[in-house]
């Protein structure tokens, strides 16, 4: 019954969240920088002709509304943390796992995704344009390497991008990027 509540993109992530810590047991972090846009939008159009919105929309809305449906679900009772960084979604993504790791837990599960936009978003965004999810199991003695350098220019990476990354299909924004990932 939770689940009916989330778009496709918020069953995806859970579906993710759920696979990568099958056990609840792990911090999760999960980061969208549009999150449910199309929801806030369409109340927001409904505010302004003068119609109720509704509290279950409402509450569906809001940036921690996918980790909620997952941790109720689940009976995940470990640290949660929802963000939202104006692009900056994939750095605070990693940083804010690597604060759980350094705090002693033995590995993070990070989500990126992001749900499409309503048309009036389209053109004025890097966003991919279509729902995407990538989750990934973070630890700090296991897989490849991520390092940070100094990037040369600002990059607002999506979800797409980070797939593509981390299969090795594209350099990561052609430099842009703070992070390198060490190939095994």
């Amino acid at each position: 019954m939770l689940r009916r509540r989330l778009d496709d993109t918020g069953r995806a992530t859970c579906d993710i969240l759920r696979e990568l810590d099958p056990e609840a047991g792990l911090p999760l972090v999960h980061a969208s920088r549009h999150g449910g846009t199309a929801d806030t939008l369409a109340m927001l159009e409904n505010l302004q002709g003068g119609h109720p919105v509704s509290p279950t929309r409402f509450s569906m809305s809001v940036h921690n509304a996918i980790l909620g449906v997952h941790s109720i679900s689940q009976s995940h009772h470990r640290p949660l943390q929802a963000l939202g960084a104006c692009g900056d979604e994939f750095d605070a993504l990693l940083y804010e796992s690597f604060g759980y790791l350094m705090e002693g837990y033995p590995a993070v599960i990070a989500a990126f995704s992001e749900s499409p936009l309503p048309s009036a978003y389209q053109g004025c965004t890097e966003h991919p344009g279509t729902a995407c999810v990538v989750g990934m199991r973070l630890t700090l003695n296991q897989g490849r390497q991520l390092t940070a350098t100094k990037p040369t220019h600002c990059a607002y990476p999506t979800p797409i991008t980070v797939m593509n990354w981390l299969n090795g299909d594209a350099p990561f924004l052609d430099g842009r990027s703070r992070w390198q990932l060490r190939q095994e």
